[in-house]
C-alpha cells in the first residue's frame, strides 16, 4: 500500500504543479520560497541548514531570488550582523494566485470525477495524510 500511495501522491502533485503558470524557478528556489512562506523570515544560514545544503549554495539561490524580486533582506533585529530574508509582496501575490488556481482545478476535478461519498472519504484521508507528513 505504501508504494501505491507514494505513486498516487506523486501523480497528484505533478498535476497540481501543471496548474501553475509557467515559472523559471529551480526546484531549490521553489523550496526556499515555500519554506519562507510557511515558516516566515530566516537567515541564509538557517535556510541552508533547513534545506540540507552548504551555505555557499544557498547564497547562489538567495541571489537569484533577490534578483527576481521574490525575496528581500533586512537587518535581524536581534543581531544586526545578520540579514533576515523574507518574501516580497510580489512573491506573496504569486503564491495567492497559484494557490487559487490549484484549488480551483482540484475542486472542479474532484466534483467531476468523484461521488459525494468519495469526496467525504478523501476529506477524512487528508487529515491522516497530514499526520503522516508530520511524523518524525
Amino acid at each position: 500500500m505504501a508504494g501505491e500511495l507514494r505513486i498516487a501522491l506523486g501523480e497528484l502533485v505533478r498535476r497540481l504543479r501543471e496548474q501553475m503558470p509557467g515559472t523559471d524557478l529551480t526546484r531549490s528556489q521553489s523550496s526556499v520560497l515555500s519554506r519562507l512562506e510557511r515558516d516566515g523570515a530566516a537567515t541564509a544560514t538557517a535556510l541552508a541548514n533547513a534545506e540540507g545544503m552548504r551555505p555557499q549554495s544557498m547564497g547562489t539561490i538567495v541571489r537569484g531570488l533577490q534578483d527576481a524580486g521574490l525575496i528581500s533582506g533586512s537587518p535581524d533585529p536581534n543581531d544586526g550582523r545578520k540579514t533576515l530574508l523574507a518574501l516580497t509582496d510580489a512573491a506573496r501575490e504569486e503564491y495567492r494566485t497559484g494557490r487559487r488556481a490549484r484549488a480551483d482545478w482540484l475542486t472542479q476535478t474532484m466534483t467531476a470525477t468523484l461521488t459525494p461519498q468519495e469526496i467525504t472519504v478523501l476529506g477524512e484521508a487528508a487529515a491522516l495524510l497530514r499526520r503522516l507528513a508530520k511524523a518524525a
